[in-house]
């Protein structure tokens, strides 16, 4: 069966595509590769001795996304990850944002509509439920105004998924998934952001490799224990093995409604400290940090009730924070080896070419 992942070289898509791979499904990837690279074919084909097919595009040109359909009629179901995810870029940036979001997503519902394709899984997110009331947030959790662009983009995009299931032949699977962090255990794919990081983990593990002079905690004085934000953080295999339960479900017609909505997480919130401290124990290394003022649509504290994705999925998340810190460690080092043999390799050309 033929899968389509949109935004497949990305952070999660690629290890997705991994774990899809490895039980035997064929892989398309349509990527504009704006926040990606396109080495990670290479190394997905590594990991999983197989190349997936690659398609490059933006999906919020309509008449491509269009053209792609009719030209792959054969794609049994779709995981979209295609959107821009910085938060704080979706504060300074708003339009940027609703207009990729949201229209990307049209464009493959309309494709799934005129080609007679039935099953989504719909990567969404824990910004979603904006600051809840109430911790751990459930599923059923009321949905607070979104705190952020980016947010308020997940929660419209799962608004059109809803509408455009309860109106056409179309099931969905929304998974509401909270800080992915880690990396593949062959090292040979990972997070991997253009420019300066916004995410706390490749931030970390960028400072620790020497690219970031020192890292920038973005607020101590939250209502928490130790003062900084707390998130529920969980490894990017986990979530990935999670999105491949999901297509199953939907491929075997295991749902109950025709969109379900599951939270993707570990449970536990820890704080930024926490993180820091557990990477600083894990890699042998002590990390330079200085706080800052709060960034702009940061909320406090948030981790999820996965109760609901334990039981009918028979999905849980099993590597530990420790887990998790190493493993994006590891990745870290494999980048700083391969960019100095690369450079070796270069430097050897130059030389014959010189003699």
């Amino acid at each position: 069966m033929k899968i389509l992942v949109t935004g497949g070289t990305g952070y999660i898509g690629s290890h997705t595509v991994v774990e899809l791979q490895s039980i035997g499904f064929e892989v398309i990837i349509v990527d504009n590769l704006s926040n990606s690279s396109i080495d990670v074919l290479d190394n997905i084909s590594k990991i999983s001795r197989k190349r997936p097919l690659f398609e490059k595009f933006d999906l919020t040109d309509s008449e491509k996304t269009s053209a792609f359909f009719k030209l792959h009629g054969d794609i049994r179901a779709i995981i979209h990850f295609a959107a821009f995810k910085s938060v704080g870029e979706s504060v300074m940036d708003p339009l940027k944002y609703y207009g990729n979001n949201l229209s990307s997503l049209i464009n493959v519902l309309q494709g799934m509509i005129d080609n007679n394709i039935r099953d989504i899984v719909f990567s969404s997110s824990c910004t979603v439920y904006g600051q809840p009331d109430v911790l751990p947030v459930r599923e059923d959790t009321p949905v607070q105004k979104a705190v952020s662009p980016y947010g308020n983009t997940k929660q419209i995009c799962e608004e059109i998924i809803t509408d455009s299931c309860n109106s056409n032949e179309i099931r969905g699977i929304l998974l509401r998934y909270f800080n992915p962090i880690g990396a593949h255990e062959t090292a040979l794919i990972g997070e991997l952001p253009l420019g300066t990081p916004d995410c706390l983990m490749p931030y970390i593990t960028q400072t620790a490799i020497g690219r970031r002079p020192f890292l920038r905690v973005w607020g101590n004085d939250y209502d928490t224990p130790d003062g900084t934000a707390i998130r529920d953080y969980i490894h990017v295999v986990d979530l990935a093995k999670a999105h491949v339960i999901a297509v199953e479900r939907l491929i075997h017609e295991k749902c109950i409604k025709n969109v379900e909505v599951f939270n993707l997480g570990t449970g536990n919130g820890f704080s930024v400290i926490e993180v820091i401290k557990s990477f600083e124990s894990t890699s042998g290394v002590k990390l330079n940090f200085e706080t800052r003022e709060r960034r702009p649509g940061d909320i406090v504290k948030i981790w999820a009730d996965t109760s609901l994705a334990n039981k009918e999925l028979g999905w849980e998340a099993e590597k530990t924070l420790d887990d998790m810190t190493l493993s994006a460690w590891k990745w870290e080092l494999a980048l700083k080896n391969r960019k100095l043999r690369n450079g070796e390799i270069v430097k050897q050309q130059n030389s014959r070419m010189t003699k």
